[in-house]
C-alpha cells in the first residue's frame, strides 16, 4: 500500500490493486470485463430503445424496470452469496447476465407480434432481457462488497474500494470508446450497436470462466440457510444505526438521478443534437456520446484515488458529499445548454467532465456502508441497504419519463405534454435536499473519525 504521507497518485489503486489477494484480484478482473461489456451496452441502450420505436415514457419505464431490478436483486443476490460462497454464486449470475446481452441482440429479429389482440413492439424485448443482463451486477452486489471488506483494514476501507472501482471503472473509459469506434464505423446505429452487443456478450462469457476458474476465496463454504420474510425483516433492523441518514441522503439523490439517466443519451442525441466538428471529421452525436462518457471516466478514474486517500485525513462524509452534490446539479446544468450555437459542444464537454467527480466519493460511499457492518456480514448489510434505497428509487424513472414526454389519461382527454426542463430542473431539486440532509445529519464512520 501507499504510504500515508505520499501525494495521492492515479496509480496508487493499481499498486494497491496487485497487492491483494488473488480473490480480490481475481473479482476484478472479472468486474473489469463485465463492466465493459456494460459501458458499451447500457447507456446507449435508450437510444437502441428508440431507434426501435419506443417514446419517452416507454424509456423511463425502462429505468422503472432497472430500478426493480436493482432493488430486488441485491439482497437475495447477498444470501445466495452467504449460502453457496462467492464463486459459485458469481458464475451462476455472470452466466445469467451474458444471456442478457443475447437477447438484447435478438430483440429486433423478434420483430413485432400479436399476442391476444395485444401488439408487441420490438423494444418489448430489451425488457425482457434487462431481467436477464443485471444479474451479475446487482445479485453479485453483497459478494463483491464481502470480499473487499475482508480483505483490507477497516481504516483502509475507502483505499480498498478505490482500488477495485478505479480498476473496473477502466473499463467504463474504454467500453464507450470502443461503442464510438463501431458506431463511427457502422453508419446504421442499429446495426453497429447490434455489433456491440456480441462483444459485450463475449466479453461476459469470458469473465464467468475466468472467474470460476482462478477464483478461490475463503468463503465457498455454505452458510446458514435463509430463513424467510423474517430474516429480512431482522437484516433491515439490524443494519448499523450510523447509516440511516445516508441511506435517506442517498436515496433522494438517487431518485433524483433516476428520473433522468436514461434521458442523458436522449438529451445529447435528439434534443440538442450536438455533434464535434475536428475538422477533418466530424462525429455524430451518438458517436460523440460515447466519447463524452469516456471523457467522464477520465475525471472519475483520476479523481477517485486522491478522493480516497483524502478521505483518510478528513473522514468518508466530506467526500461522500462532494459526489452526492456533483449528482444533484448534473442535470440542471445539462438541460440548459444552448442549442444550435458554436460552443454547444464544448458546453457539453465541459459538463460531463464535471460529471466524472460525482465518481470521487464512490470509494468512501462504499466504504461508509459496509464499514460499521461486522466482519462476515458484509453481503447482508450492504444488500439490505441497497434494498431499501433502490425500493424507493423504484418509480423514478416512471414519473422522469412522464414528466420530460408528457402523458394522457385513458379514455378521457386529459393528459400533460411535458417538458424535459422541468424534468431535469426538478431532479436537481430533489437530489439537493438529499445534499443538504447528508451535510446536517450524516455520520462518519469510527475508523475515520
Amino acid at each position: 500500500m501507499t504510504d500515508e504521507t505520499e501525494t495521492p497518485s492515479p496509480l496508487d489503486p493499481f499498486k494497491q490493486f496487485f497487492s491483494f489477494q488473488r480473490d480480490v484480484l481475481v473479482l476484478s478482473v472479472a468486474m473489469f470485463a463485465f463492466s465493459l461489456g456494460f459501458q458499451m451496452t447500457s447507456r446507449y441502450i435508450p437510444r437502441y430503445m428508440s431507434v426501435l420505436g419506443a417514446g419517452g415514457l416507454a424509456i423511463g419505464l425502462f429505468g422503472t424496470v432497472g430500478n426493480i431490478i436493482s432493488a430486488a436483486y441485491p439482497y437475495p443476490g447477498g444470501v445466495i452469496s452467504d449460502r453457496i460462497g462467492s464463486r459459485y454464486a458469481l458464475t451462476l449470475f455472470g452466466l445469467i447476465s451474458s444471456l442478457g446481452f443475447l437477447f438484447w441482440l435478438v430483440a429486433p429479429a423478434l420483430g413485432t407480434i400479436v399476442v391476444g389482440g395485444v401488439t408487441i413492439e420490438p423494444w418489448f424485448w430489451i425488457f425482457v432481457g434487462l431481467f436477464l443482463a443485471q444479474a451479475w451486477k446487482s445479485f453479485g452486489l453483497g459478494a463483491t462488497f464481502a470480499i473487499v471488506k475482508q480483505a483490507v483494514p477497516p481504516s483502509r476501507l475507502a483505499r480498498g474500494f478505490a482500488s477495485t472501482e478505479v480498476f473496473r471503472r477502466t473499463a467504463f473509459l474504454v467500453g464507450p470508446l470502443l461503442a464510438a469506434v463501431v458506431l463511427f464505423v457502422f453508419a446504421d446505429f442499429q446495426v453497429g450497436f447490434q455489433v456491440i452487443l456480441a462483444v459485450g456478450m463475449v466479453f461476459g462469457v469470458v469473465a464467468t470462466a475466468t472467474q470460476h476458474l482462478l477464483y478461490e476465496a475463503e468463503d465457498t463454504s455454505i452458510g446458514k440457510e435463509f430463513e424467510g420474510l423474517q430474516e429480512i425483516r431482522d437484516d433491515l433492523r439490524g443494519l448499523p444505526p450510523a447509516l440511516r441518514p445516508l441511506l435517506v441522503a442517498d436515496t433522494l439523490v438517487r431518485f433524483a438521478n433516476g428520473m433522468v439517466y436514461v434521458f442523458f443519451i436522449i438529451v445529447v442525441t435528439e434534443f440538442l443534437e450536438v455533434s464535434l466538428d475536428l475538422g477533418a471529421v466530424t462525429l455524430n452525436p451518438d458517436v460523440f456520446f460515447g466519447v463524452l462518457l469516456a471523457l467522464e471516466m477520465v475525471v472519475a478514474l483520476v479523481s477517485m484515488p486522491v478522493a480516497a486517500k483524502l478521505a483518510e485525513r478528513v473522514g468518508l462524509k466530506p467526500v461522500v458529499a462532494l459526489g452526492f452534490a456533483v449528482y444533484a446539479i448534473f442535470p440542471v446544468l445539462l438541460i440548459s445548454v444552448p442549442e444550435g450555437v458554436p460552443f454547444t459542444a464544448a458546453l457539453v464537454v465541459l459538463l460531463f467532465l464535471f460529471s466524472g467527480l460525482r465518481f470521487a466519493g464512490l470509494p468512501a460511499h462504499k466504504a461508509l456502508i459496509v464499514g460499521p457492518a461486522e466482519q462476515q456480514a458484509g453481503g447482508r448489510v450492504s444488500g439490505s441497504y441497497y434494498l431499501v434505497r433502490n425500493t424507493v428509487v423504484i418509480p423514478s424513472a416512471a414519473i422522469g419519463g412522464a414528466i420530460y414526454d408528457g402523458f394522457t389519461i385513458p379514455a378521457t382527454s386529459l393528459g400533460y405534454g411535458g417538458s424535459p426542463t422541468l424534468a431535469f430542473a426538478l431532479a436537481t431539486a430533489i437530489g439537493s435536499v438529499g445534499v443538504v440532509y447528508f451535510l446536517l445529519f450524516g455520520k462518519e464512520f469510527e475508523a475515520y473519525e
